[in-house]
């Protein structure tokens, strides 16, 4: 079966429909530029709603341990994603410092951007390929902007890893038959407004990643 990330969950109709539909994985934003950001705290209560259920990841942007530590110090976390321009030393520190499974974030508009697969592997747990942010974009991630899904197709990625970058319900299920992807990330294709999620969209992402 298809994992599922529902992303940037900052609210509690969103988190409480990503829960009852299902989704392996909930994503918490701490990087204040974004929408979709919360504070720890905030974020801590949004997850005590249903204690267990899905791993909660924490999406950092090249944060200092001091900025990951204060999360942690407020909400446990099951894995943590580097969206920013972490290198492979900076992913190896991070994990050995804290103790939890990283998620490397690789953005990816060419065959060629593949080739960091191999200088990331050895020190992160998973993958999430993304599509390079359009020119112009204030945000790592989160820009409803797709790649060409058929350059994941036939390839050996060295970790498990995700697919994401302008994903919806409309198009997830023909996302992953083109690119091979065992897993999907959502934030943008399941909001009704900016940094504002839907809980219709969640539901039928979640059917139709999974149909």
């Amino acid at each position: 079966m298809t994992l599922v990330k529902i992303c940037g969950v900052n609210d509690a109709a969103g988190f409480d429909a990503a829960v009852a539909g299902g989704a392996d994985m909930l994503g918490f934003v701490f990087y204040p530029p974004s929408p979709r950001a919360l504070a720890p705290a905030a974020a801590a209560a949004l997850s005590g709603r249903s204690p267990g259920g899905p791993i909660r990841v924490g999406l950092f942007v090249d944060a200092g341990d001091a900025e990951i530590a204060a999360v942690l110090a407020a909400l446990p976390l099951g894995l943590i994603q580097l969206h920013g321009a972490e290198s492979p030393a900076r992913c190896a520190a991070i994990r050995a410092r804290f103790g939890l499974p990283v998620m490397k974030a690789l953005g990816i508009g060419s065959a060629a951007d593949l080739a960091a697969l191999a200088e990331f592997a050895p020190v992160v747990d998973r993958f999430l390929l993304d599509a390079k942010p359009p020119v112009g974009a204030e945000l790592p991630g989160g820009n409803a902007a797709a790649f060409d899904w058929s350059l994941t197709a036939g390839q050996a990625i060295p970790r498990p890893w995700l697919l994401a970058g302008g994903l919806t319900p409309e198009n997830v299920a023909e996302a992953i038959r083109m690119s091979g992807a065992p897993g999907v990330d959502v934030s943008s294709g399941v909001e009704r407004a900016r940094g504002v999620k839907d809980p219709g969209r969640i539901a039928s992402f979640l059917a139709a990643a999974r149909g």
